[in-house]
């Protein structure tokens, strides 16, 4: 049984994906495989941060006689074990993780953590404050301390009602 180590298609229309797997020689391009090895992602900006292998399982096949593909001997050489670009794959992958840290926002929950944390504060903000209920108050006056009831201005019927007064005061005088 012939081995080959290649690439086998994923993804969509103008967005490629590709997985590096091991499979017999015979089987179709996307059929089934026997490992996968590695992943190949040619939309990421960061061109060595593009490639992502399994060093140690890449060795053992090639040891057992597996034969890559032109394109992933390629892949291989530059970030296997030995790779010629291990250093700048690793730079551009620490320069891709600080454009996706988003500050304000924990790392280390789990996803629906975070989910579930951020539907809170938004409720939060959301609902509106209680409205304070008027309860009417009954004023018990205490000597000496003086009640707002005392300091309150009288309202406006207090001048009619004095004025009231002091007629029924004059029509007693006239009798």
């Amino acid at each position: 049984m012939a081995v080959r180590i290649r690439m086998k298609v994923f993804g969509r229309r103008h967005r490629p994906f590709f997985r590096v797997c091991v499979t017999d020689a015979r089987t179709p391009r996307d059929g089934r495989v026997l490992e996968e090895v590695g992943h190949y992602d040619p939309m990421v900006p960061e061109t060595d941060a593009r490639v992502v292998l399994k060093g140690e399982r890449i060795d053992y096949w090639l040891s057992v006689g597996a034969q890559p593909s032109a394109k992933v001997a390629v892949l291989i050489k530059k970030y296997g074990t030995n790779g010629t670009h291990l250093e700048e794959q690793k730079a551009a992958v620490e320069r891709l993780a600080a454009k996706r840290h988003r500050p304000g926002v924990p790392t280390d929950l789990p996803k629906m953590e975070k989910v579930v944390r951020k539907k809170k504060e938004e409720k939060k903000v959301e609902e509106p404050a209680p409205v304070a209920e008027v309860v009417e108050e009954t004023v018990v006056p205490v000597e000496g301390v003086a009640t707002p009831a005392d300091t309150a201005p009288e309202p406006e019927s207090a001048p009619v009602a004095e004025a009231e007064a002091a007629e029924s005061t004059s029509e007693q005088n006239q009798m």
